[in-house]
């Protein structure tokens, strides 16, 4: 799986993510705005981009940032952020905050999400919040399905997608120029579709907020949520 992220992170800013990402940020912020917080956690911080304007609305905050991709972590560690290559269930602390931004459930199968649910629940703070998105089964079927072919002056991918039976599945290949030639990498990450009821039952933590967020058009493509550890 890492040796995927890792791909995908080489190819991140040719996918249009970066486009978006400040509409679904705008949600989080608010959030956090509303709330008292000494600590936040961000699992799946990839390049930390996310992280860093946390740390520059809310200077006052210790943050941390958790990835399985050790090239996003060195992108994350290079913007001055504490961030570590690991899996959550093994990360020791507590934290006021737990944020899992921009798909990051998503790519969790419904074993691992119960897992998942389980260990944030025993790393925020009694009083504590996890706050997240989810994709929306219109995102899956209607916007990322497909073929398509993006490239700049040093790399070249290809990204095929297809969904079927709850399961987005993607296989990326890039073209990465070194030197004189290209060399070729090849990977693939499968995504899974949550309803919104599955991450309530994975958990005792409450949902107190349950938004639909629209990020590429006007249709539902994401739920935003947020837990509150009682």
């Amino acid at each position: 799986m890492s040796n995927a992220l890792d791909l995908y992170s080489k190819v991140e800013d040719l996918l249009g993510v970066n486009e978006v990402t400040p509409k679904l940020y705008s949600n989080y912020f608010t959030t956090l705005e509303s709330l008292t917080f000494n600590s936040l956690l961000d699992v799946g911080c990839g390049a930390g981009n996310f992280l860093a304007q946390v740390e520059s609305k809310f200077p006052h905050a210790s943050l941390v940032g958790i990835d399985l991709s050790p090239r996003m972590i060195e992108q994350t560690k290079a913007k001055g952020l504490e961030a570590h290559a690991i899996d959550l269930c093994k990360l020791e602390g507590k934290y006021d905050v737990i944020t899992a931004v921009f798909d990051m459930v998503n790519y969790l199968d419904s074993k691992q999400l119960k897992r998942f649910m389980r260990c944030v629940e025993e790393r925020v703070e009694e009083g504590g919040y996890f706050i997240c998105d989810i994709n929306s089964l219109y995102a899956f079927k209607e916007i990322a399905v497909g073929s398509f072919i993006r490239d700049d002056d040093t790399r070249f991918v290809t990204v095929d997608s297809d969904f079927e039976d709850n399961e987005y599945y993607s296989e990326f290949t890039l073209f990465e120029k070194e030197g004189d030639k290209f060399v070729k990498s090849k990977e693939s990450i499968t995504q899974y579709y949550h309803r919104v009821d599955a991450l309530k039952k994975a958990t005792k933590m409450k949902l107190i907020s349950k938004a639909p967020i629209a990020v590429y058009g006007t249709e539902v493509e994401k739920f935003y949520l947020v837990f509150k550890k009682k």
